[in-house]
């Protein structure tokens, strides 16, 4: 960058493309506007509109999950930046790369308590990894790539950036230079050792996987020491990515439900942890343990998460002289489904439907288990899950995904009770033009809480009965989606689905299908 004078808004903006910033998830207000403005003269940075946050911050967690390299997510002072938050701590918890731009009232201002100041900095510290505000308008560039370089560090972590209204319109000279992220710290040669001996010791043993260590050359390397141990593959119940499909290392996801989670760590004698964290339940029941591995004899960590997982992998694989190639089971994709559908029938005809090296955003979550059993019968692809829990992401997670992969359809099936946080992302679809096919899987109630009071053994009453139907009106996802520009049609048969799955294919842009259960 050159040292010609230019607002200091130009300047971070430019700092971010310098950095490989390509595209900027956006719901700006009165305070962003010299942002919005610089954008006009900064061609390396794809403005993308948001109606909502929490969309623009879902969508920047999909692209730095697919891309590797954070987006902007442009928001609008304190209350803009919380309705963005549940989002933000979905990608912190997935580990993305993403920086949240959020444009502040002009310093001098502040003071006088105007109608949108808050504690910003202090609400952004709930679910960002590091908060940087910018005191001096000469400092913007500065601050904005080492945000970046932040972002990129550490496995990845989400960023907050405060940038102040004046400081933004100030005109500054100048240059900076990029900062490359910390390379992840590496894994001891003792560590990786004693995992080879554990390994080569262990009658039935496991490898949860977690980050990098969940598609690519990492999958790989993973697949590698599968094949020399007899090891199995395991990712933990809401992944930030992985791979999987015909011919790749076979994946076992977690069980949702504490119980069955805990039985299935129960039965191995070795549980070798390698890119993830502790294995802990959703939430805490009285007579259920929070850490799954709290007592097990035979836990062991190859490397935590932000460390370098990969070349942990890489020398573990050549200290068990494991084959440079082995081969996997290639299962069948189940026939064709007829019939009602239900998460089982709905889940073979999705996983049918899937194009070689496409995404899937598997976000409905009582309805995702029979997919996530039958993916590694369908095409390789890549899968996006819901990490932190905030459930309504997956529409924003689409969007991200799909301008992350152009050329690629994105596969989104969705719950309609989590739909229903976010469908304003379904016009930033119809706005990009992106091939996204979402498939609502039409329960008309919040199955998940449902199954949570049976597990507790409780029977609901009139009013939880009426807390928990999305019923009395049922939501009418084709006029949702149509009022956003999104066509699509409404299935009850799996034959139905099958057909219009086939439709969606055929489309350029966002196609919805609500797909009713029985």
């Amino acid at each position: 960058m050159t040292g010609e004078r230019r607002s200091a808004a130009l300047a971070a903006l430019e700092a971010a493309a310098a950095a490989g910033v390509e595209i900027c998830f956006a719901n700006p207000g009165t305070t962003e506007l010299p942002l919005v403005l610089a954008l006009d003269r900064l061609a390396a940075i794809r403005p993308v509109p948001c109606l909502h946050e929490n969309v623009a911050t879902g969508a920047a967690d999909g692209w730095g999950r697919l891309a590797g390299r954070p987006a902007l997510a442009l928001l609008h002072t304190g209350p803009g930046l919380t309705n963005g938050m549940a989002n933000l701590h979905n990608a912190r918890k997935g580990h993305s790369s993403l920086v949240a731009l959020v444009g502040d009232h002009a310093s001098w201002h502040r003071p006088a308590d105007p109608p949108l100041a808050m504690a910003l900095e202090a609400a952004a510290r709930t679910t960002s990894d590091a908060v940087l505000t910018i005191r001096r308008p000469e400092d913007a560039p500065f601050w904005m790539a080492e945000s970046i370089a932040l972002a990129r560090g550490g496995g990845g972590r989400v960023m907050t950036l405060v940038f102040p209204h004046d400081h933004q319109l100030a005109t500054i000279a100048g240059t900076v230079t990029v900062r490359a992220p910390d390379p992840p710290a590496p894994v001891a040669e003792k560590v990786i050792r004693e995992a080879a001996v554990a390994l080569t010791q262990a009658r039935r043993p496991c490898l949860l996987l977690d980050g990098p260590a969940l598609f690519g050359e990492g999958l790989r390397l993973a697949g590698r020491v599968a094949a020399a141990t007899g090891a199995v593959l395991a990712a933990p119940t809401g992944f930030a990515r992985l791979e999987t499909g015909r011919g790749l290392p076979p994946l076992v996801r977690i069980p949702y439900d504490p119980e069955r989670a805990q039985a299935f760590f129960d039965g191995f004698d070795l549980v070798l942890l390698a890119g993830a964290r502790e294995p802990v339940a959703f939430f805490g029941w009285p007579d259920q343990p929070s850490r799954f591995l709290q007592s097990h004899p035979g836990r062991r960590v190859l490397a935590r998460p932000g460390e370098a997982v990969v070349a942990a992998l890489a020398a573990l694989a050549e200290r068990l002289d494991a084959p440079q190639t082995p081969s996997f089971e290639v299962e069948k994709p189940p026939p064709a489904p007829t019939g009602a559908l239900n998460p089982r029938t709905l889940a073979a005809a999705c996983v049918g439907a899937i194009a070689p090296e496409s995404v899937v955003v598997l976000t409905a979550v009582s309805s995702s288990w029979p997919f996530s059993e039958l993916a590694r019968t369908a095409a390789p692809h890549t899968q996006l899950a819901l990490t932190g829990g905030a459930i309504g992401a997956g529409s924003a997670l689409a969007i991200g995904a799909a301008l992350a992969r152009p050329g690629c359809r994105v596969l989104h099936l969705e719950a309609d009770g989590s739909l229903a946080y976010l469908p304003a992302a379904l016009w930033t679809q119809a706005r990009e033009g992106l091939a996204i096919t979402t498939v609502v899987c039409a329960n008309r109630r919040y199955r998940i809480l449902e199954r949570e009071l049976e597990r507790s053994r409780r029977k609901p009453g009139p009013a939880s009965r009426r807390l928990l139907a999305l019923t009395e009106p049922a939501i009418d996802w084709v006029a949702v989606a149509r009022g956003f520009g999104v066509p699509g049609e409404r299935v009850a048969t799996a034959e139905e689905l099958g057909a219009a799955l086939a439709r969606a294919a055929a489309c350029e842009g966002p196609y919805l299908v609500e797909a009713v259960l029985a």
